[in-house]
């Protein structure tokens, strides 16, 4: 089978000191993901995340740098590379039809000073997302993260 390459657009959200973040429940775990998804034919990047994020979360943002780019190579039916916008918020979109991703149970928004310790994937994205918001520097290709791999905490 061959496999294709899927590129995602997905929103690093920040609103007093908390990150947006989609809250995913399966198989009797929690855990947490960007908002965002995959970009469509004639879609820029930019474009995308917004439209992702409004249909995910009911909110308008403004598109801002690429910050991160990470890379899911197996474990899917497709090469995921995600890459990783900031994105100010803009308002609300009042009475938003919302599309929820698969096992998508709410939003939740998770205070990025413990980032580190909370079930966001992929994980690699933990510590440099508290970088980024901390003023220090960061690393923008984090490389590939796979189902199994040691999660990163520290």
């Amino acid at each position: 089978m061959e496999r294709t390459i899927r590129t995602s657009a997905k929103a690093l959200i920040i609103r007093d000191g908390k990150m947006a973040a989609i809250k995913i429940r399966d198989a009797g775990e929690t855990w947490y993901i960007m908002p965002g998804g995959g970009q469509e034919p004639e879609e820029t990047l930019e474009q995308a995340v917004c439209r992702e994020v409004s249909e995910e979360l009911g909110i308008q943002v403004a598109c801002k740098e690429l910050l991160f780019v990470v890379e899911g190579v197996h474990g899917e039916r497709f090469h995921r590379i995600d890459l990783i916008f900031h994105c100010e918020f803009v308002r609300e979109i009042p009475h938003a039809a919302l599309q929820k991703d698969t096992n998508q149970v709410g939003v939740q928004w998770l205070d990025v000073s413990e980032l580190n310790l909370q079930p966001l994937y992929p994980s690699r994205l933990r510590r440099q997302i508290m970088n980024f918001c901390q003023g220090k520097p960061y690393r923008v290709y984090l490389g590939n993260e796979e189902v199994g791999d040691p999660e990163i905490i520290q």
